[in-house]
């Protein structure tokens, strides 16, 4: 399936991908429908294709920062912020950041967890992209944004690879427009 609102209609490029993303019914508990983006990064058209489309829409949009939530946002963050000339920042699990952090808590669909962003990582009024593999509740999102936000960045937009059915026609998220490319097979 492919989200509607992407201004992508009819791009050949979002059936590799869907395609491409393997579907792991009850992981990792009973309910869940895991949308496994390991087997896209072996395809290598579909995952050029996945980093082309977000480059295509970013690279003019003046992006100095594309922070990546662990741990999936790093497999798509880097290369991103490489083609656009931006840097990257991992916005990391607590514990995983050597020296001084700042954190946002929040909750899961099965849990609550954190994230967190070395100190001077992100300088204030900095243009940031934030990449995600997927966007379910929007709980982690919601988070990095509040994160960013708290060091005076500007979060330009959110962007994931797929986007759950709840989210379907709802292109914000905490007031910051959400772009995704597919939605999950089942």
């Amino acid at each position: 399936m492919f989200a509607e609102e992407n201004g992508l209609m009819g791009d050949p490029r979002l059936q590799g991908i869907s395609d491409a993303i393997r579907v792991v019914p009850h992981f990792p508990k009973k309910g869940i429908m895991f949308q496994d983006i390991t087997t896209l990064l072996l395809d290598h058209k579909a995952f050029k294709d996945t980093i082309d489309i977000f480059v295509e829409r970013y690279r003019d949009m003046a992006i100095s920062v594309v922070a990546g939530v662990e741990a999936r946002g790093f497999m798509f963050g880097p290369s991103i912020a490489l083609a656009i000339g931006a840097k990257f920042v991992p916005l990391r699990k607590p514990g995983k950041l050597p020296g001084k952090v700042i954190s946002e808590a929040y909750e899961l669909e099965y849990g609550n967890d954190c994230l967190a962003v070395h100190v001077g990582a992100v300088q204030p009024e900095e243009r940031v992209l934030i990449i995600d593999d997927l966007v379910a509740t929007g709980g982690t999102l919601s988070a990095a944004i509040r994160l960013l936000e708290r060091v005076g960045a500007e979060v330009v937009e959110c962007g994931c690879v797929i986007g759950v059915p709840e989210f379907k026609g709802r292109r914000r998220l905490n007031g910051k427009p959400l772009y995704i490319l597919v939605e999950p097979r089942q």
